[in-house]
This record gives C-alpha cells, sequence and structure tokens, in this order.
C-alpha cells in the first residue's frame, strides 16, 4: 500500500505518516525497488494505534519509547512495555474523571440555569 492510501485507511496526512516514520512513532516502513513506501498490514496498525493514542492525550515521546521497545523484538521488554501502555491507561482513566466532574458540573449549571439567574436579577435589584 503507497502513502496516499495509507491516508486514506489511516485517516492521517501524507505528512504526519512521514514525520511519524522519521521520528519513531511507527517502525520503519519497507521500501519497493523505486524507493517509494510499501506500508504493510503492521505499519498501518502502528499509525492507527498512534492515531488513537495521540487523540488521548499519549505523548510523542511515550509513544516513541514504546515503538522503540518494540523495535528491540526481545520478550524481556514486555513487562517495560505492559508497564508503560498501564501508566498510560492510568493517566487517561484521570482525565476522564476530570473531564467527568466536568461534565456533571455543566449539567447541573444547565438543568439549573433559570432559577440561578432569576437569583442573580433578585439580588442586583
Amino acid at each position: 500500500m503507497n502513502i496516499k492510501e495509507a491516508a486514506k485507511v489511516t485517516g492521517l496526512s501524507n505528512d504526519t505518516i512521514r514525520y511519524y516514520e522519521r521520528i519513531g512513532v511507527i517502525m520503519p516502513v519497507p521500501r519497493k525497488e523505486n524507493q517509494l513506501r510499501d506500508f504493510t498490514e503492521r505499519n498501518i496498525n502502528q499509525l492507527k494505534f498512534a492515531k488513537t493514542m495521540r487523540h488521548a492525550g499519549v505523548s510523542i515521546e511515550r509513544l516513541r519509547e514504546y515503538i522503540g521497545m518494540v523495535l528491540e523484538d526481545d520478550d524481556r521488554t514486555i513487562p517495560a512495555r505492559k508497564a508503560l501502555l498501564l501508566e498510560q491507561a492510568e493517566e487517561m482513566q484521570e482525565r476522564i474523571n476530570q473531564i467527568q466532574v466536568a461534565h456533571n458540573h455543566l449539567l447541573y449549571k444547565i438543568d439549573h440555569y433559570e432559577s440561578h439567574m432569576r437569583q442573580a436579577e433578585n439580588r442586583l435589584e
């Protein structure tokens, strides 16, 4: 699959895909004889993973760290990889909790908006 097709499948721009490969967020993409990228299913899965994790707030540095361990292709890195993913999941859960609190507060304000506004108007009179 070429970069245009990879971009279409992943929803990432060509530039983002090239950038992710250049900085090590995804594994190196194999090249054809003409030096054009030839994306494998694994490359596509890594791009989708990177996109999802970036949308969830995972830093480029953490993604690079994870892929670096994957590239080592050493079963001894499995505990460290799993620990990194677990840490990121915990950080995401904390952000989800904070967003939920803010969401609940907004819903409360919306549900009680008119009565709050009347109280404020009465205080001004």
